[in-house]
């Protein structure tokens, strides 16, 4: 049965795999400048464009990844090869044990053997998830800075383009680059800084972000004051981030805890075994 259930989950596999490689989607026009471009494609690379072809990664992941400065294209190669590496490697250790004169099922190697693909498929999305979720609170906290600087400066008499930009080139860091880059890209396509604010803010997956460019929207095109809501906002991130951050402290100590409760009840059952094996034994 086991053998069965493998069997058609490979071939549906192999469908999917094939669908995506006769029915290919309209490339974009900057992929086909990299690859007019570029170096010649391996097969892990042709791999991994079929992947994408089938809609891997997702849209979460994506924006995930440009959150990171990561290529999609890597990450596809990553997963293929820890995924390549868990289904050869019980084959591997079956073929040394076979050596040794040590017989193993041939189901509990195909099984371990889609099993430690799957987790190798998985593994890198899992990672990159971690650290993007890591990598997103520092952007709140960099783009809190951000708006307390462009809040003096709109105090100081400036305008709100004038704010963005002067704000963007005192501060430092990943996100004060992107979003030099985003009003630069605006400048120089003669388009509003809000709108490049707020794709940059979709992109990475910021609501943050999305809310800033919505806020000073309505100061460049309704007149809006922008000076308090930016005020307020800026106040309403920092308590935010002050209760998460109490929030990952205590989640800290509960896990701390656990460790401890682990040894008592190992130590209890170290004590206590002795002594209900003798009773058990009396009778």
């Amino acid at each position: 049965m086991i053998s069965i259930v493998l069997l058609g989950a490979g071939f549906g596999a192999g469908l999917w795999v094939l669908a995506a490689w006769a029915f290919p989607p309209r490339p974009r026009l900057a992929a086909l400048l990299a690859q007019g471009t570029g170096p010649t494609a391996d097969a892990t690379s042709r791999l991994a464009a079929v992947m994408r072809g089938t809609g891997v990664p997702s849209r979460q992941l994506t924006r995930d990844l440009t959150l990171l400065g990561r290529s999609i294209d890597r990450h596809l190669t990553y997963k293929i090869t820890f995924a390549g590496s868990g289904l050869l490697t019980p084959w591997l250790l079956q073929f040394l044990l076979a050596v040794a004169d040590v017989e193993i099922a041939v189901v509990s190697t195909t099984a371990a053997s889609v099993v430690l693909a799957a987790i190798g498929l998985l593994v890198p999305d899992v990672r990159v998830r971690s650290t993007a979720r890591a990598h997103r609170a520092e952007t709140r906290h960099a783009l809190s800075a951000y708006l307390d600087l462009v809040w003096i400066t709109l105090a100081g008499g400036a305008g709100v383009e004038t704010a963005l930009n002067d704000a963007s080139v005192i501060g430092r860091g990943t996100t004060f680059s992107r979003i030099r880059r985003a009003l630069d890209s605006a400048r120089l396509t003669r388009t509003s800084p809000w709108d490049t604010l707020r794709r940059l803010g979709d992109d990475l997956d910021v609501a943050e972000l999305t809310e800033l460019a919505a806020s000073l929207s309505l100061a460049g095109t309704e007149g809006a004051r922008v000076r308090q809501s930016l005020a307020a906002k800026a106040a309403a991130m920092r308590t935010r981030q002050t209760s998460d951050a109490e929030a990952d402290s205590q989640s800290a100590t509960e896990r701390m805890s656990l460790p401890v409760v682990a040894l008592l009840l190992g130590f209890l059952v170290f004590i206590g075994y002795p002594a209900i094996s003798q009773v058990l034994n009396t009778f």
